[in-house]
């Protein structure tokens, strides 16, 4: 069974240097990036909301500060970045204009998807962007990154955002068209795995080595990725992205691997707030809170009663109904203080308390769980 983008909602496409950046002459390679644009286009055209994950600012600034074709040390890494993202943001923001599209850069690191603020904060802006339809071009901020600037980071980062915006789809465009049994430039004899159910320890087994001089990546890393996003409910596909139109050519039913989630998005994320965090506070609530939250509302300030606990903006807090009885758990938006402050105040009056427009939920629906879901 042929297997479609226009059968996820919302995608996730990681670009690397190679693809993008043309070995010859340092700069871009128009046609296929015109290409790419155009698959993109007719998905957001379609209903689908699309975020690429770009590698190629280090790969572009190199180019055009002189530098050679060897491991950049890190201020030279560093440099180059600085002047890439300016001429990767042109190059996006250009191309997908022509085409009425609005492209935003967001520049990231790992950190920012692990650290619960910064994450949080990050995963609202990316959703605000989609809301306008916007394209976010979301890159690792290497001017200022250290340890993140090495070897493959770009396809575990892409994986990562997929699963902080909830994506149903991962693509990696890479130099081959899927995982095979075995590196195919080394062994003849290795044949295409078409779909992987499971990342198990002979899947990794196979993973290969690493790109070329403008790419960090390899296999392995694409395998990496694979578990971080499959395990957050992201289904992930390598297929050959030279080509040219990479993402039409996957629902055309050209050779690719695709890997199944272990859950849905939704259910993925449930599972991660209601058991993998570590509850830091208590929110009690009214009895009509109770109600709007069983019949699927976010939590709003005017339904709570109190608040226990040191917590901060980006912890997980228990939810607790009046009789004490515990309705679920989330992840609330306010430190202690704050949630303290608006305690039972309408979402008009957030402002003239705290002094800036906060967010008008405690608890949004999407950062919360409650018993029996």
């Amino acid at each position: 069974m042929i297997r479609r983008l226009e059968d996820h909602r919302r995608i996730v496409v990681k670009i690397g240097s190679a693809l993008l950046v043309d070995r010859a002459t340092g700069d871009i390679h128009w046609r296929w990036l015109e290409s790419l644009a155009r698959d993109v286009v007719a998905l957001a055209k379609g209903g689908r909301e699309i975020l690429l994950v770009s590698s190629g600012a280090i790969a572009l600034g190199r180019g055009r500060l002189g530098l050679p074709k060897r491991a950049l040390a890190l201020e030279e890494s560093q440099a180059a970045a600085s002047v890439g993202q300016i001429a990767l943001a042109r190059a996006y923001s250009e191309i997908l204009g022509s085409h009425g599209f609005i492209a935003a850069q967001v520049l990231l690191t790992l950190d920012d998807t692990e650290d619960r603020r910064r994450y949080l904060n990050a995963r609202a802006t990316l959703g605000t962007l989609l809301e306008r339809r916007a394209i976010p071009i979301i890159n690792e901020n290497d001017t200022v990154a250290t340890t993140e600037i090495r070897y493959g980071d770009n396809d575990r980062l892409a994986a990562r955002v997929a699963t902080m915006v909830g994506a149903d789809c991962l693509v990696l465009l890479s130099d081959i068209d899927g995982l095979y049994t075995a590196p195919p430039n080394q062994d003849p004899t290795a044949t295409l795995i078409p779909l992987v159910e499971k990342i198990t320890p002979e899947i990794e087994a196979m993973a290969g080595g690493a790109g070329s001089e403008l790419s960090r990546g390899g296999m392995k890393t694409k395998i990496d990725a694979a578990k971080i996003a499959t395990e957050g409910g992201t289904a992930m596909v390598i297929t050959l992205g030279k080509r040219l139109s990479p993402l039409s050519a996957i629902s055309a039913g050209e050779r690719a691997t695709w890997f199944l989630p272990a859950a849905d998005p939704v259910a993925a994320r449930k599972k991660w707030i209601a058991g993998s965090l570590d509850d830091r506070g208590v929110v009690r609530l009214d009895a009509g809170a109770v109600r709007a939250l069983r019949s699927g509302k976010s939590l709003l300030p005017a339904g709570c009663t109190a608040v226990e606990g040191d917590f901060h903006r980006g912890d997980t807090v228990r939810i607790v109904g009046p009789a004490g009885e515990e309705i679920g758990r989330g992840l609330i938006a306010y430190d202690a203080g704050e949630a303290t402050a608006i305690l039972g105040r309408k979402t008009h009056e957030i402002e003239e308390i705290l002094g800036y427009i906060g967010r008008k939920e405690l608890i949004h629906r999407d950062h919360m769980v409650l018993r029996g879901e």
